[in-house]
């Protein structure tokens, strides 16, 4: 599939069921421009602009995730996109511009089957709650003190349900992430924080995921709504510049 040119219906609606079914999609070889790589984006929702990372120079919408000898990967942790904004991320499309000769592999995991695999009495358990995801768990300590006051009245900590029930399978999934979530709404501290390390876990288990091995030009395209992912931070010093494109998502319920 040549990803630089516009995709017919039938081709969109084949990688949309596609998408649903598998939950990540793979492409090699896509020698795109950043414009195209937007484009092909925007046939799948609205896209963001992320307000904390840095932007491509001319694409706002685009972002650029670049690591070297300076900037040690800092994304090695299990987490889906954006789970701070109230309504945050469909999916996002990663590509590889350059990438180390070995490391820097991406790790998804199917949290539906995360899902699927825990006991009655636990979904029983889960049922109802919701916890709070709060933007400056990550990016907070980057700003000042007056920014950080100004980014937290522009982006107020969202609150969604512990587990997540995808709006087009119906799937139920785990919707918390170490990056983002603090606690459990209504629950003591320490409580909140046992039944949150547990559902992390989930996302570590090897039955749950796949392990991608980039290559210059390679494409992942993932479910933010049904996936975590991680980003294995194994290159130090060698370099790794990867661009990003996130499609806005909906509330989560």
């Amino acid at each position: 599939m040549d990803l630089s040119r516009p995709l017919e219906k039938d081709t969109h609606q084949e990688l949309h069921r596609a998408l649903l079914t598998h939950k990540v999609l793979f492409f090699r070889d896509q020698d795109i421009s950043p414009d195209q790589h937007v484009a092909f984006a925007r046939n799948f929702g609205g896209l963001e602009i992320h307000p904390f990372a840095p932007h491509h120079p001319e694409i706002p919408e685009m972002l650029v995730i670049a690591h070297d000898e300076n900037n040690r990967g800092k994304e090695n942790s299990w987490h889906s996109d954006v789970t701070f904004r109230l309504m945050p991320s469909l999916g996002s499309i990663l590509r590889a511009i350059e990438v180390p000769e070995v490391g820097g592999d991406t790790l998804f995991a199917d949290m539906h089957a995360a899902y699927e695999a825990l006991g009655h009495s636990m979904k029983q358990a889960l049922s109802g709650l919701t916890a709070i995801h709060d933007f400056s768990r990550v990016f907070g300590r980057r700003l000042p003190t007056e920014k950080l006051d100004e980014m937290k009245r522009e982006y107020p900590p969202a609150e969604h349900p512990v587990v997540r029930t995808h709006p087009e399978t119906g799937e139920k999934s785990p919707y918390v992430n170490r990056a983002f979530t603090s606690h459990i709404v209504g629950m003591a501290p320490d409580e909140s924080e046992k039944l949150l390390d547990f559902l992390y876990s989930r996302a570590s288990i090897p039955e749950y995921q796949c392990r991608f091995r980039w290559r210059k030009n390679s494409i992942a395209f993932w479910d933010n709504r049904a996936v975590q992912h991680y980003a294995v931070s194994d290159y130090f010093p060698h370099r790794r510049i990867m661009h990003r494109v996130t499609v806005i998502g909906d509330k989560p319920v």
